[in-house]
């Protein structure tokens, strides 16, 4: 799968791309990124990427001419996703990473600065996403948190891939609590159930955690969970319903 990151600052992917289970990723040809810079298609001696806006205001906007020729200058891939990244897009989630894990060949994402980006721009752009209620100082940080969160959901890239089943807002929930060695610490005890050895217990006791944490934690969440739960028993019904009634 291959991903274009269109970015005045490349030296801010430099050290994510090649740590942890991302560097990984790539080195085993999982995944590729591309790094290209619109300030490298600037034509003016100053290569400027930015100006002011029309009818006044704070700040500068990004100019659409190097964004547009950035874009351009890249390969075109059968599937094909242009992400902006903006606090005006739709939330960044599972559900999205998923999705954007299977159903393309090619991400582009582009970040922005200053006060935003020239509105012609969007016309390159065919979904928004956002991090979140609140505005930070570059589309670097949504960029990279969207990159990170779609590689590591490509086949090969974690390696143990039931452990990506059993994390948070899988199963719509929340993560149960987890613990490891020692069973005592500063007077604080691992939960008798998980010693136990008893498989059936165990998983009955973490389904019961991931509820409980989500309705405490995430009401949002549990009411969604809540309603697919309702949902699906109706629809078990109905099948048993109508098998009961089949000659």
């Amino acid at each position: 799968m291959r991903f274009d990151i269109v970015t005045l600052f490349p030296g801010f992917f430099t050290s994510p791309l090649s740590s942890g289970l991302l560097g990984k990723a790539l080195a085993k040809g999982i995944a590729q990124v591309h790094l290209t810079n619109p300030r490298d298609f600037a034509t003016d001696k100053h290569r400027r990427v930015d100006d002011e806006p029309y009818g006044g205001g704070v700040g500068m906007l990004m100019k659409p001419e190097p964004l547009f020729a950035a874009v351009e200058s890249l390969p075109v891939l059968p599937r094909r996703d242009v992400i902006f990244v903006t606090p005006q897009g739709e939330a960044m989630n599972q559900p999205l990473l998923k999705q954007l894990s299977t159903a393309f060949d090619q991400i582009i994402i582009l970040c922005g600065h200053y006060e935003g980006i020239d509105e012609r721009v969007m016309q390159l752009v065919t979904r928004e996403v956002s991090l979140g209620d609140f505005v930070l100082t570059c589309g670097e940080i949504p960029a990279l948190a969207l990159l990170n969160g779609t590689i590591r959901l490509l086949p090969g890239t974690v390696g143990k891939e039931e452990s990506l089943k059993a994390e948070s807002f899988e199963a719509g929930l929340l993560d149960y609590p987890q613990y490891t060695r020692p069973s005592v610490f500063r007077g604080l005890e691992v939960p008798t159930v998980l010693r136990s050895g008893n498989h059936a217990e165990i998983e009955r006791w973490r389904t019961q955690q991931q509820v409980e944490r989500t309705r405490d934690r995430r009401p949002d969440l549990y009411q969604q969970w809540l309603e697919e739960e309702q949902g699906a028993a109706r629809v078990s019904l109905e099948e048993a319903s109508q098998s009961e009634g089949d000659p």
